[in-house]
């Protein structure tokens, strides 16, 4: 028994490695099997027969030294295959050559800045092609960039699911019917592009930065990359003001991700962070790209970031300036949530009844319906004003509505603080 038990148990580990390795690989496997197949959706099959075999091979034969590069070569071996079965095979098999080695830019490109050897920047800007709707364009790059499932994607969206997975369906078969070229754009079409990609690469941040499902709070793998990818476009476009904005976000609140979770993955509230772990040169690194953004809704929320990682301690926060550029942001890109944040900083600034008035004003806006945060808040204005009973209730709401098991322990140890003594 304790063979067969000992036996079962690595085959467990080697599932759990798979899922994992897959989960930071994919989009890099779909990406590189993608200049193979030029075709998204095939791409992504590819992929998941890769991950298939995988699961039929790793629990007997072990998870290889460099399981990422196994995939990676499994999925382009069969993508491959495929192009040879192809009754064009000569001419596919030429295309193929030619992707290969096709890297550079075109000709006419002076700029050794437009040359970018990133098969994901590549994937981000085939997928934000113009033949989809802006909202097709991010959800469908989540998915392939992100490896986030349809919920997470609906979750960011603040949208049904259905909607969502016939969203991304649907953007598969446009861009396999366009034959949208895997590239990086030029001139005119990659300024036009440029919107959704930001927004792409915000979203995967934001996801790997508070995950909206799953045992973890942070998604560290999805927050280098998109960080990464950000740093990419900023080298790519140093004119484009909005570009260092978002990078300059990005890179102040992946300088807080050491304090957001406690030695066991708990949450810890911004409040109760110890900013010694904050990481400094990231903050740096945000500090000079915002000094190159502009005021679009990117550089405002980079320069709430920026008030938030200069302040030595928690009670040194200028909450006053930050619900100013909430109030900004609001014009610019007017969301119930950018409200629902500015309402914590005039808790902070003017007091929890100011803000009290403003989120319950969003209580019945369609489109917080299942966003906890909105609860959550709720519950810790209730609290301040001492009104416990129901801060209680408001708790226990936002816990029904989060996916990920950590915000809902959180939220429930809120709420037993709040039970009658």
């Amino acid at each position: 028994m304790t063979g067969a038990s000992s036996e079962a148990d690595q085959a467990d580990q080697a599932v759990q490695a798979i899922e994992a390795v897959f989960r930071i690989e994919s989009a890099r496997i779909i990406a590189g099997v993608t200049r193979i197949v030029r075709d998204v959706g095939l791409a992504e099959e590819l992929a998941q027969d890769a991950l298939v075999a995988a699961l039929e091979q790793w629990p007997e034969s072990g998870v290889p030294d460099k399981p990422g590069a196994w995939l990676m070569a499994t999925a382009k071996h069969r993508a491959i295959d495929l192009v040879r079965r192809k009754e064009t095979y000569a001419r596919k098999l030429a295309e193929v050559g030619r992707t290969l080695t096709d890297a550079s830019p075109p000709e006419y490109s002076e700029d050794p800045a437009e040359d970018i050897d990133d098969d994901l920047l590549r994937l981000i800007f085939t997928a934000c092609h113009p033949v989809l709707p802006t909202g097709a364009r991010v959800a469908l790059t989540l998915r392939l960039l992100g490896g986030l499932t349809t919920q997470e994607i609906a979750r960011a969206f603040l949208a049904p699911e259905p909607t969502v997975a016939q969203r991304i369906v649907r953007a598969k078969r446009t861009l396999a019917k366009a034959d949208v070229p895997f590239e990086v754009p030029y001139g005119d079409d990659r300024a036009a592009r440029l919107a959704s990609v930001l927004e792409v690469i915000y979203l995967v941040f934001n996801e790997g930065y508070a995950a909206t499902a799953g045992d973890d709070l942070v998604r560290p793998a999805l927050c280098e990359d998109a960080l990464r990818l950000a740093r990419v476009l900023a080298g790519l476009m140093p004119k484009e003001p909005e570009v260092h904005g978002l990078a300059a976000l990005l890179e102040f609140q992946a300088s807080r991700i050491p304090a957001r979770t406690g030695p066991d993955g708990e949450p810890v509230l911004l409040a109760d962070q110890n900013r010694a772990k904050w990481n400094r040169l990231l903050i740096r690194r945000g500090v000079e790209s915002l000094h190159r953004a502009g005021h679009g809704p990117y550089s405002l929320q980079a320069a709430i970031a920026a008030c938030h990682a200069q302040a030595v301690r928690y009670e040194d926060t200028d909450w006053t300036t930050i619900a100013t550029l909430y109030g900004r942001l609001m014009t610019l890109t007017p969301s119930p949530v950018i409200e629902l944040n500015r309402a914590v900083a005039v808790a902070m600034s003017q007091g929890p009844a100011a803000a009290l008035d403003i989120v319950d004003a969003l209580t019945e806006d369609p489109a917080l319906k299942d966003y906890h945060l909105l609860p959550s808040v709720r519950g810790d204005l209730l609290e301040r004003l001492g009104r416990p009973a129901e801060a209680r209730a408001e708790f226990e709401r936002a816990a029904t509505q989060t996916h990920n098991a950590r915000e809902r322990q959180l939220l429930l140890e809120r709420a037993a603080r709040c039970a009658p003594r």
